[in-house]
């Protein structure tokens, strides 16, 4: 069976993704050998020992900042074993969309780089990272928890993981729109039924609810993201009577 993607880590806490080895769509991913992945710990690569990762910063200040060698022999083994392109998850990259996880996830070999700290040496940044994504302008710990965000949405892309492959295309953020509202049984939960539309079996009058419930949605939500789209005649349509009946 092919190998659809290879990721590396490098993290200095490699037993954290335990949590994505043992659980969900990428326990699937990896049993089913769509996914490959390996964890490289920078201490392994340290020269000391007393496996030191981390110092002082040049010009003072709080905090310690990541050593360059350690991350770079981790780096080049990766790369050496056969990882792609390396991307440093950090909180002043591009802020990660669901656009450029659909690029990425065509992309046969990926290293994912987990800072720690105050942050990495600015050299090993420009010598050895090819990208670096963000996951939100917020601040964390350190680069695990983002570089498990991403290994999840990649997954997702690969053919054959999810029961079905049309899931990605409807998903929130696939075609530039929030998803629509979802039901599931009962038809009537606490007085409240499903939306009529979806009961009655039409395709077409299905497909219209779920288009002009993602507009509206989106217009309610994420008008950034609306700012963004050109609308057909049918969108704006059906934008407009969301909105119509929204202000009443």
């Amino acid at each position: 069976m092919r190998i659809y993607m290879r990721i590396d880590v490098v993290s200095i806490f490699p037993q954290m993704f335990d949590a994505v080895r043992d659980f969900g769509m990428t326990r699937i991913a990896l049993q089913s050998e769509k996914l490959r992945l390996e964890l490289w710990d920078p201490r392994d690569f340290c020269q000391d020992r007393y496996r030191r990762v981390d110092d002082r910063p040049y010009g003072g200040g709080p905090g310690m900042v990541m050593m360059a060698p350690p991350l770079a022999g981790a780096i080049r083994s990766a790369r050496s074993a056969g990882g792609g392109k390396v991307i440093y998850l950090g909180p002043q990259g591009p802020r990660l969309t669901q656009e450029r996880v659909q690029t990425l996830a065509t992309e046969p070999a990926l290293v994912l780089l987990a800072g720690r700290y105050e942050g990495v040496d600015q050299r090993l940044l420009e010598r050895e990272v090819d990208e670096e994504l963000s996951i939100g302008d917020y601040v964390l710990a350190g680069g695990e928890l983002p570089a498990m965000v991403l290994i999840e949405a990649l997954v997702r892309c690969l053919p054959g993981v999810l029961g079905n492959d049309d899931s990605v295309k409807t998903e929130s953020f696939s075609a530039g729109l929030l998803d629509w509202p979802q039901y599931t049984r009962p038809e009537t939960f606490k007085g409240v039924e499903v939306p009529a539309p979806l009961l009655t079996g039409n395709h077409e009058e299905i497909r219209r609810w779920r288009l002009k419930q993602a507009l509206g949605q989106t217009w309610l939500r994420r008008p950034d993201l609306l700012a963004q789209r050109e609308l057909n005649d049918e969108e704006r349509l059906l934008l407009e009577s969301f909105r119509q009946q929204y202000e009443k």
